[in-house]
Parts: C-alpha cells; sequence; structure tokens
C-alpha cells in the first residue's frame, strides 16, 4: 500500500511540476511573444504580420461586427450598405469605401466587409512594400474595374464572386510621382514594373482566397482578380 501511495505521490508531482512549468511558459509568452503572434490579442492592421495574423484575419473576414470593428481602429472610413437581393445576387453585409488604406478610382466601391478587410491588409502588408522595394515609391491610388456585378462566371452557370460583393478587378496602380504600372502592358515587363505586378498578384494569396491574373489565363490579361469566394487559386 505504501508503494502505491508513493507511486501516486511521485505521479502527482510530476504533474504539478509540469503545470507549473506550463504556467510559467505561459506567462513567459504572454510578457515577450509579440500581439501580432498571439491568438487572443485583438487584429490590428497597424501590426506587422505574425503567427496568429492569418487566423485572427480570418475570424473577423467572417463575423460583419468584428470586421467592422478592425476597419474602424485601423482608419479605414466606410459606410453600412442595406442589405440587397436581386435575380440572385446579393450585397449581405456589404459597406460602401469612403477612406480605404490605398485610394481607389473609382471611388467609393460596394464590397463585403471581408473583401475590404482583404484589400486594407493586402495594401498594407503586401502592395506598399512591394512598390516601395521595385518602384522606390509608395503606390497612391488603385484603379480597379469594379466590385459588384450580377453576372456568373464566363462560361458557366456558376455565379462570379464579383454578384456578392466579394470581388474586385484591378487594372493599374498610379505611383505617387504619378508613374501608371498597368496589369495589361506591363505584367510581362522583366524589369521593375513587371517584378512589381508579379509581386503584389502573390502578396494578395494570404488575404485573398483567390488572386487571378494574366498568368492564369486571356480572361484575365488586362487586370489581377481578387476574391474571397470558397474556391482557392493563385496564379
Amino acid at each position: 500500500m505504501n508503494r502505491e501511495l508513493l507511486a501516486l505521490a511521485a505521479a502527482w508531482s510530476v504533474v504539478v511540476e509540469l503545470a507549473l512549468a506550463g504556467a510559467l511558459l505561459m506567462l513567459a509568452i504572454v510578457r515577450w511573444a509579440p500581439p501580432e503572434d498571439l491568438p487572443w490579442t485583438p487584429l490590428t492592421l497597424d501590426q506587422p504580420v505574425g503567427l496568429s495574423t492569418g487566423f485572427k484575419f480570418a475570424v473577423a473576414a467572417a463575423d460583419p461586427a468584428r470586421c467592422e470593428a478592425v476597419l474602424r481602429e485601423g482608419g479605414v472610413a466606410f459606410l453600412r450598405e442595406p442589405d440587397r437581393e436581386a435575380g440572385g445576387c446579393s450585397t449581405t453585409g456589404a459597406v460602401r469605401l469612403q477612406s480605404p488604406a490605398t485610394a481607389l478610382t473609382p471611388a467609393g466601391p460596394v464590397m463585403s466587409c471581408g473583401q475590404a478587410l482583404a484589400y486594407a491588409f493586402w495594401t498594407r502588408h503586401a502592395l506598399q512594400p512591394a512598390a516601395r522595394a521595385e518602384l522606390g515609391e509608395r503606390v497612391a491610388r488603385v484603379e480597379h474595374y469594379g466590385t459588384f456585378s450580377c453576372r456568373n462566371v464566363a462560361g458557366s452557370t456558376r455565379r462570379s464572386q464579383h454578384a456578392y460583393a466579394n470581388a474586385i478587378d484591378i487594372a493599374a496602380f498610379r505611383t505617387a510621382s504619378g508613374k501608371r504600372v498597368s496589369v495589361l502592358h506591363d505584367f510581362d515587363d522583366p524589369g521593375p514594373k513587371g517584378r512589381f505586378l508579379r509581386r503584389v498578384r502573390d502578396g494578395a494569396c494570404p488575404w485573398y482566397t483567390a488572386g487571378l491574373s494574366p498568368d492564369y489565363n486571356a480572361a484575365h490579361k488586362d487586370h489581377l482578380h481578387l476574391d474571397r469566394g470558397p474556391f482557392r487559386a493563385c496564379r
């Protein structure tokens, strides 16, 4: 009996020591780990991308209230759009961007909150770093072909993500000095413009489920299609 008690006491001692070590490790993590690495800290636009950013971003993009809060706290101005349903196309939980992280032309596009959040994170963490590295200056304005459009995917009976304001087609970028970089004319350029366009396409993939470019097919020869639909593709 004494041997059993001693064995039980020894096992319990090990459990207590492991629990104490775990608690100390957790305290060290909380104290020293940056907030972007901790899944329970708030998602913010100004933090660098960390170990938990992708998880927190996905949670916020799927929750309209949390999504709006992250945009608002990040300085992105928007107006809530009324929910609409017409012909199988809807704009549920959509917002109209008033002052995005990087200006858009045409201004004031309507898009799902998750799409707006993706645009904010993409421009902050992929677009502007690529512009500084490849073009030597920031992008002042992004030219696009639209967000909401009640239509099917070309050549199919399946609704496009544009039908839900969940996609944007990027045509070109205008830098602070006025330089224009277009998908149609510069995507295959071997120099800085082409490298920039390919980097921003690749850099969109952590924030969008689909990032389609001229590399994907001829239908995208003049734009980058970025959406947050159910099908993942990055090409």
